[in-house]
């Protein structure tokens, strides 16, 4: 993709603005992939979804969101960032109201695919554009801050979401968001510059796909790609799936109690992306920092398996799982750092491919283990269903993690690289 920097004289009260309604938007799909965790029991309850219809009903958000993402990367160079993003914000538009109108499993399924078209453009089209229109040493803040203000919308999927569901309905609910999407909508109609013709590259799509091929050939690109597969899976089928229905079946929480302690292990999330974000400078090195991550994450994830919690002692567990898992950011750098300046756009949109495709991976897969294991005989998911889900997030990410050891680390002070 073309991040040709070109500087902008926008006064800083207007970039304010373009920034915070880019950042709304990206908000949006951040609360619809991580909104079924909270309203699962509500959903399988009123519309008789088993487990694996709920794991495929999360999960083709994901799916629907990888698939499309190297046309769309290549949408977005020939005809600009801001078309792009507002044709695709269309259909998050309708995905969301055919969600809140679905009468069976199948129009949720098909409602969550929609959402996940929609939502492909909603990270890499605002990239797009703080790099044409930002001085280039702009571009990693920027970057960092339509992350952390985005993922307001994965704490609104929360308790926020589980106490307007409890008022209003989980339907409700949705339909104010498909408006308050419309809403942002018209904001960066008005807000965000015109796409300039003159941006757009001259490359081919057969060039471009030859870029993607090349892509696929840097040193080390296949072990970090697993452990993006991986990675946010793990936090997408706990967080955003599972860790909800865990503790209603498990542990007897209702709606509001769930929606408070899946809302601690989001923004604990949130505060680790910062904190781990920091971590390779400290280090100096990509690898060490996601080591440790991983390993934290798939002891905590064997401690479920191992060693059955109480209610407080799940409380407190999710914050830690939240806290270890949010060493996104650095496998991320890790990622961008391997591929060379004209392969780099081409480069994060195969590792988001990665991110996206494991999520859809593991939740799908998930939802059919849980149903293997079957129901009590209250209807509840057994705890031995659940067991065997944290069971192989930790065996996936462990895997991944013996083929990521042997990635290069091209961190600028690792002495492994320099050597």
């Amino acid at each position: 993709m073309n991040f040709a920097p070109k500087l902008d004289t926008t006064r800083s009260e207007t970039a304010l603005f373009l920034i915070a309604v880019l950042a709304a938007l990206y908000a949006v799909s951040q609360f619809l992939r991580n909104s079924i965790g909270v309203i699962a029991n509500d959903l399988a309850r009123e519309l008789d979804l088993t487990a694996t219809q709920t794991g495929l009903l999360s999960s083709a958000f994901f799916f629907a969101f990888a698939a499309v993402q190297i046309p769309i990367g290549i949408l977005i160079d020939r005809y600009g960032p801001k078309r792009t993003m507002l044709a695709t914000a269309v259909l998050t538009v309708a995905g969301t109201i055919l969600f809140a109108l679905a009468p069976s499993a199948l129009m949720l399924i098909a409602a969550r695919a929609l959402m996940g078209l929609g939502c492909s453009t909603f990270f890499m089209a605002p990239l797009v554009i703080y790099a044409r229109r930002f001085p280039p040493e702009r571009f990693a803040g920027l970057t960092s801050l339509q992350m952390g203000l985005a993922n307001i919308g994965t704490l609104v999927a929360t308790a926020p979401l589980a106490a307007s569901a409890a008022t209003f309905g989980w339907r409700d609910s949705f339909l104010a968001v498909a408006v308050l999407t419309v809403v942002i909508l018209v904001a960066i109609v008005w807000i965000v510059p015109r796409d300039s013709g003159s941006d757009r590259p001259k490359e081919t799509w057969a060039a471009a796909f030859r870029g993607v091929a090349a892509a696929l050939k840097v040193p080390s690109f296949w072990p970090v790609f697993f452990m993006h597969l991986t990675t946010y899976g793990c936090f997408a089928s706990v967080i955003g799936l599972w860790g909800g229905p865990w503790l209603s079946d498990v542990h007897g929480a209702d709606l509001g109690m769930r929606g408070n302690i899946l809302l601690l292990g989001a923004t604990a999330q949130i505060c680790g992306m910062f904190l781990w974000g920091a971590m390779d400078r400290f280090w100096g090195s990509y690898k060490k920092p996601v080591l440790i991550g991983s390993t934290a994450t798939i002891l905590l994830l064997s401690v479920l398996v191992l060693a059955p919690l109480d209610r407080t002692s799940a409380t407190l567990w999710f914050p830690l799982f939240g806290l270890c898992v949010a060493y996104t950011p650095i496998l991320t750098s890790h990622g961008k750092s391997l591929f060379p300046a004209t392969l780099t756009g081409r480069g994060i949109t195969l590792m988001n491919i990665g991110t996206m495709g494991g999520a859809f991976l593991s939740q799908s897969v998930t939802g059919i283990l849980i149903d293997l294991v079957g129901r009590s005989e209250q209807g509840l998911y057994r705890p031995e269903g659940y067991r065997l889900v944290f069971a192989a997030l930790a065996g996936w990410l462990l895997l991944s993690l013996v083929f990521y050891v042997r990635a290069i680390d091209p961190h600028p002070s690792s002495h492994a690289y320099k050597a």
